[in-house]
């Protein structure tokens, strides 16, 4: 969570008028852009910060108008705890410079208890991190579900502030990262020693960050859970898109952007809206009808792979699905999409085409169960007859597609029947209008 501006902080010893908080952590995240300074008047739907997930940057807006009183969490600060205050607003009129921190905000923080030392990179504990202006706040580093850790930083950022806390010296032997006794919490800022923010790097030449690892790390871990808990089948078709290519020219010679993968975007939507028993997930006790169809798109970024949504994608036209693609494939490499952007679903495409890839499969994206894997368009000499019944070579455009399916909820013979009316739909496109 990032604020701008740090002026404006109560006096020691001071209190006043206790203040609203600006908002809780959502999600584990770090670093943005700054939005609003203390002291600054905002107005109900004024941005005050920036909170970045692992997938994208969600702004924070202002409920009510009045001021902001305190930055409780400082400008980069990594792994807020989810449910955390993160700031203080008073009303237009109230003294901002002296206001106390509620003490009913946000969860209590976990009792400090000794782990055991074993050989685990990612230990369950708390330990202070050193923030700007010598602020010390303690930061969970608690591996649960939805959040994220310093991942390989985390024993060097920790072996570094026992060190300053006096805790180790300089001349004891230095052992392999191993999880050492919790630290106990800080005392205020205004207590003790000022102890410089620890310098530690956020890459290495070479290496991917923390950033890139923690978002592997959710992606190795979903992945892991979908192939052992999913029985994965698959189906695999060619299909000529030599119809798709022609009808994509005439489009553009009407200055009219589309691509191949907007038509099997909408071949795909088209084809659930056909056959609904494959627009289906599984929640846990059997088959659930879905009742809107909703593509998610395979865009690949610099941290890894999200997947967008194009909401509705069976009433829309090529045209629209093409803008919509475009708009969303740019936020998901910028960071910029929202939760509802990417969250939930229907039916997966993955599209490795551009990347030269003839066929391959892809993994199932739970609770859905279909994702469909497509690979490049080739030319492909075929016999053939004419009208006559003359044999002849022709060329043909095909493109291999491979569908994983849940077999709980599609089996091989309804999979095989959406396959071929799949291709069907893409080999006609003025089935798509």
């Amino acid at each position: 969570v990032q604020t701008g501006g740090t002026e404006g902080s109560p006096g020691a010893g001071r209190t006043g008028r206790k203040a609203g908080p600006v908002g809780v952590a959502k999600e584990v995240g770090g670093g943005a852009r700054k939005s609003c300074f203390v002291g600054e008047a905002v107005s109900a739907g004024d941005a005050l910060c920036e909170i970045e997930t692992d997938k994208a940057v969600v702004t924070l807006d202002a409920s009510d108008d009045g001021i902001l009183a305190k930055i409780v969490v400082e400008e980069g600060t990594k792994n807020i705890r989810l449910g955390s205050l993160i700031g203080l607003m008073v009303e237009e009129g109230e003294d901002w410079k002296h206001v106390e921190i509620p003490k009913d905000v946000g969860p209590p923080a976990p009792a400090s208890k000794p782990s055991v030392p074993r050989p685990s990179p990612e230990p369950q504990i708390s330990i202070p991190l050193i923030l700007h202006n010598n602020l010390k706040i303690p930061v969970s580093l608690e591996k649960s579900k939805g959040l994220t850790t310093l991942g390989p930083y985390q024993d060097a950022l920790k072996l570094v502030q026992l060190k300053q806390m006096g805790e180790i010296t300089e001349s004891r032997p230095t052992p392999a990262p191993v999880a050492t006794p919790t630290a106990p919490s800080p005392p205020p800022a205004a207590a003790g020693p000022s102890y410089p923010r620890p310098m530690f790097p956020v890459s290495t030449p070479g290496q991917p960050n923390a950033v890139v690892i923690n978002i592997r790390r959710v992606i190795a871990k979903r992945l892991t859970e979908s192939k052992s808990t999913v029985p994965h089948a698959y189906a695999t078709a060619d299909c000529d898109v030599g119809a798709v290519l022609k009808a994509r020219q005439d489009l553009v010679k009407d200055d009219i952007k589309v691509s191949v993968n907007d038509f099997i975007i909408k071949a795909a939507a088209v084809t659930l809206r056909q056959m609904p028993d494959v627009n289906v997930s599984w929640d846990g006790e059997g088959p659930k009808q879905l009742p809107f169809i909703d593509i998610s798109v395979a865009v690949a970024t610099d941290k890894g792979l999200i997947t967008p949504i194009i909401k509705d994608a069976a009433a829309k036209g090529i045209r629209e699905i093409a803008d919509s693609v475009k708009v969303l494939s740019k936020k998901a490499r910028d960071g910029k999409l929202l939760p509802e952007e990417y969250q939930g679903g229907s039916f997966s495409i993955s599209n490795l085409g551009m990347f030269g890839i003839d066929e391959f499969t892809a993994v199932i994206n739970p609770p859905q169960a279909c994702i469909l894997a497509v690979g490049r368009f080739r030319p492909v000499l075929k016999l053939t007859e004419d009208e006559e019944g003359n044999a002849k070579l022709q060329q043909r455009q095909l493109i291999t597609v491979t569908m994983s399916s849940d077999s709980r909820v599609v089996d091989d013979e309804l999979a095989t029947r959406f396959l071929e009316s799949f291709k069907a739909n893409l080999e006609n496109p003025i089935r798509l209008a």
